[in-house]
């Protein structure tokens, strides 16, 4: 109903939602100082709402609630595990370590996965194990082991997480691995589950370590089997994003300089122009190119150099269907760029 007049109307004919946008605009503009009347609202889409309802008198207070941070996720946690018989050793700090990037909405929904994932088990209590299967279903989405693969599609989609956990193994800024797995879930044929770092500003080295170890499965193929299959769609979604954002958005690229084409009023989302020119479009296009595959080519140059310590990986892979972050320890050695997780501050 807040969203701006005239935006989606392109008929020019009477809109019924512009005219009760008028008369909440009209009333509220009816309110004195002594009304004692507070009026709240709430939106994910700040950008598409119409200018005249922030303007002074109106909503003109505005709170932005960012996603809970890893003390405020323990906080979270506390309030939906109190109705659930939970085991007595469960740590609520480690399960907000566990959960970066979830809100309080995912939150309550993995301590009412972990009571579904307990009940199914005919446990007395829901422990640690529960809450770890919980969060894999809601990221990953559901097992399917009744998946029919062939021996040579299992063996592929082995070295492609082989090849994505050795790359980010070796990269310092790539997010610490916890497990890979080569068990179907959700689209997904296989999956590298990480524990990224919460960070508040992001570095070039960081972004393109991250889309190198993206880019590690798709090189292990390419090393391995001299050829690449449809198996890195996401993988190439996501690094195709990350790339765009770094040379379009964050102003991170050396050729196009200092300079930004994102608008945080999200007025250019009507916009049927570019707010740059066509020789500008090329550049971006083959930046955006040049660093995926720099990324690509420095991937394939790790996975030569460690060949067979990824083939072993890749073989205990397929046997066990599940590996850990200690059977990469027991292969590529300790990690040399650990680093220990950050503690809980607490407020004095």
């Amino acid at each position: 109903m807040g969203r701006a007049r005239g935006k989606n109307n392109f008929s020019g004919s009477n809109d019924e939602r512009e005219n009760t946008l008028n008369q909440l605009l009209t009333e509220m503009d009816g309110f004195g100082t002594n009304t004692n009347v507070i009026v709240l609202a709430a939106t994910n889409r700040a950008d598409v709402l119409d200018k005249a309802l922030m303007r002074a008198g109106r909503f003109d207070r505005q709170i932005y609630v960012d996603l809970p941070d890893i003390r405020e996720r323990r906080e979270i946690f506390e309030v939906h595990l109190k109705p659930l018989k939970k085991s007595e050793d469960l740590d609520t700090e480690f399960l907000a370590k566990q959960t970066p990037g979830f809100s309080g909405a995912d939150i309550a929904n993995v301590c009412n996965e972990a009571a579904l994932v307990a009940a199914r088990k005919d446990k007395k209590a829901v422990d640690k194990q529960d809450f770890l299967d919980a969060v894999d279903r809601i990221v990953g989405g559901l097992e399917k082991k009744n998946k029919i693969v062939s021996t040579e599609e299992k063996r592929a989609i082995a070295i492609h997480e082989a090849g994505h956990a050795t790359v980010s193994w070796m990269l310092e800024h790539a997010a610490p691995l916890v497990k890979v797995t080569i068990v179907p879930r959700g689209q997904s044929l296989g999956a590298a589950w990480y524990l990224p770092e919460e960070r508040l500003i992001v570095r070039p080295d960081q972004m393109k370590d991250e889309m190198c170890a993206t880019m590690g499965g798709r090189a292990a193929e390419k090393v391995i089997f001299d050829t690449i299959s449809t198996g890195a769609l996401s993988d190439l979604e996501k690094v195709t994003r990350q790339a765009r954002a770094m040379v379009t958005i964050y102003g991170l690229n050396d050729k196009l300089g200092n300079i930004t084409y994102y608008d945080s009023t999200g007025q250019s989302d009507y916009n049927f122009s570019k707010p740059y020119s066509e020789e500008t479009a090329k550049v971006i296009d083959s930046e955006i190119s040049a660093l995926i595959e720099e990324q690509y080519q420095r991937a394939i140059q790790i996975l030569q150099d460690n060949k067979d310590k990824m083939l072993k990986l890749a073989d205990i892979l397929i046997e066990r269907e599940v590996i850990f972050k200690d059977d990469l320890e027991d292969i590529f050695g300790k990690r040399p760029f650990e680093r220990g997780t950050s503690e809980v501050v607490e407020e004095a």
